[in-house]
């Protein structure tokens, strides 16, 4: 199976977590897109979707899920979302697509976090994936010397602004064998919005497609 089948397999088996007419927590990227299309032609009826990018609100309300604002929600049942990098304990890296500030904020108001991917996202340490931080641009530098002094090779994402107008620094070469206290440390540096590691909030149910099947990892 190609990639792309992959994704839509482990899409199609997400549904299964979805209660009709509630409203439901949405990420983004290529694995959410496929989730998208699989939503519209399974027709589960939703009050609303609350989305972690301006691109999937647009291909929800395309698919006519009307959007609702997350303050107006006070807890969502269900997230679901993919990852760009998932280690044994579940703990993620995300923010590839650069949404990661509000797949944080909508996972952390949601039940149950469900991931999905394909087997190649899944890592026995994390850090291979390039550790996405968003700043505030007047930080950057200074963000990018304590990143540096960590051990990590620091690149700014080139020609790109986050949808809350913040840049992103990418991080590679860390190898993350405690991503819980990783994540706290780089979160309380000022000018840090957040940073990648999805490890305090972790996933609840992780959807992994493979050519043998859509495996479950709870």
């Amino acid at each position: 199976m190609d990639a792309h089948s992959l994704k839509q397999q482990v899409a199609k088996a997400a549904l299964q977590y979805v209660t009709p007419n509630t409203i439901l927590g949405v990420g983004t990227g290529s694995t959410v897109d496929c989730f998208i299309d699989a939503l519209a032609e399974a027709g589960i009826a939703l009050k609303g979707a609350v989305s972690s990018s301006v691109r999937s609100e647009k291909k929800l309300r395309d698919i006519g899920v009307p959007i609702v604002d997350m303050n107006d929600v006070t807890e969502l049942s269900v997230y679901v979302d993919g990852a760009d990098e998932i280690d044994p304990a579940y703990h993620l890296v995300k923010g590839g697509g650069g949404a990661l500030t509000r797949e944080k904020i909508v996972a952390d108001i949601s039940r149950q976090f469900v991931c999905i991917a394909d087997a190649s996202k899944l890592v026995d340490v994390l850090g291979r994936f390039p550790l996405p931080v968003e700043v505030l641009p007047m930080s950057q530098q200074a963000i990018a010397r304590k990143l540096t002094a960590l051990g990590g090779q620091v690149k700014l994402r080139e020609g790109f602004t986050t949808d809350n107008g913040n840049v992103i620094l990418d991080v590679s070469g860390l190898r993350i064998t405690d991503p819980v206290a990783l994540e706290q440390t780089i979160n309380h540096w000022p000018g840090v919005v957040t940073n990648g590691l999805f490890a305090l909030r972790k996933a609840d149910v992780v959807l992994i497609g493979s050519p043998e099947g859509v495996r479950t990892l709870r």
